[in-house]
């Protein structure tokens, strides 16, 4: 299986993407905006291959074990980023929220010069099975790339 990250909008301080799993599409993304130089914490992932993993140890556990007791098994993590650890998907409406991370949602507004997506945790709800999955098989790839369409 294989996921991919494709970014269709920027805002002022957000981008917005669609993620795929085997080709088809899942939901939308959200992440800070795009920078040449990092700014921890504000910066998207940079365009590129990578690999997805279940993280069992990381911080957001406990709060998404509790949040998800029924499924949760570790978070999501994308893998082998350069001078980006503990890279999540996650909940979350804003890039105030991302901390990095690529949220995911069903719609999204564009409210002020910036993205925002909605519907969060049905999102994550209905994606983290199948991007555990993904992190689980022996092809667990992810692939980031920049298309924006407006």
């Amino acid at each position: 299986m294989k996921a991919k990250i494709i970014r269709v909008a920027e805002g002022k301080q957000s981008t917005l993407s669609q993620l795929y799993i085997d080709g088809i599409f899942q939901c939308y993304l959200l992440e800070d905006k795009i920078r040449a130089i990092k700014i921890p914490k504000q910066t998207a992932i940079p365009e590129g291959n990578y690999t997805l993993r279940l993280n069992t140890w990381g911080g957001m556990n406990a709060e998404y074990r509790q949040k998800f007791p029924k499924f949760h098994k570790g978070m999501i993590e994308i893998n082998g980023l350069p001078n980006f650890s503990f890279v999540y998907i996650h909940i979350g409406n804003n890039f105030r929220q991302t901390a990095g991370c690529p949220l995911c949602g069903f719609g999204f507004d564009f409210i002020d010069g910036d993205y925002q997506i909605v519907r969060s945790k049905d999102a994550y709800q209905m994606i983290y099975p199948k991007l555990l999955s993904v992190a689980q098989s022996e092809e667990n790839q992810i692939s980031i790339e920049n298309n924006f369409q407006f």
